[in-house]
């Protein structure tokens, strides 16, 4: 049986995602596979590549072939070279900053919760103005209330 590393793809129209699987080469592209070592995802910014480095060698050793895609791949992560022995190469995957986009989120948060905080104290403010407003309306009208009331015993 000859077995291969290959690509499944995943996903919807115009939004792929792939699993990277080993599986019997005369299977589908979809079919059943052996096994699921990794993901790849071209749509994000830069690509997700994440291939168990492990199971790839493991697959590699035992003689499964990787289709061209998948050998690109693990040339980038840098399991290729390490499968063959070669000293020195390293990986050339490219990783989202993790620690800045915990930042930009944080910072997003903070300036929504004060805006939601500066809302809030205009509404207090504009109902506080409200509420003295009214109140001096109603003593306008008390005063006014009394007037009458004394310019009618007089």
């Amino acid at each position: 049986m000859a077995v291969k590393i290959r690509l499944k793809r995943m996903g919807k129209k115009f939004a792929p995602f792939y699993r990277v699987v080993v599986l019997d080469s005369r299977k589908k592209r979809d079919g059943r596979v052996i096994e699921e070592i990794g993901v790849y995802d071209p749509m994000q910014e830069p690509s997700l590549i994440s291939i168990d480095s492990e199971r790839v060698q493991y697959w590699l050793g035992v003689g499964a072939q990787p289709s061209d895609a998948v050998y690109k791949l693990i040339k980038i992560t840098g399991d290729y070279h390490q499968f063959k022995g070669l000293k020195g190469v390293e990986s050339t995957l490219k990783v989202k900053d993790a620690d800045a986009a915990a930042v930009a989120k944080e910072a997003a948060v903070k300036a929504a919760a004060d805006d939601a905080e500066k809302r809030k104290a205009a509404a207090a403010k504009a109902k506080a103005d409200e509420e003295a407003a009214e109140s001096k309306a109603e003593e306008s009208v008390e005063d006014q209330a009394s007037d009458e009331a004394a310019a009618e015993e007089a």
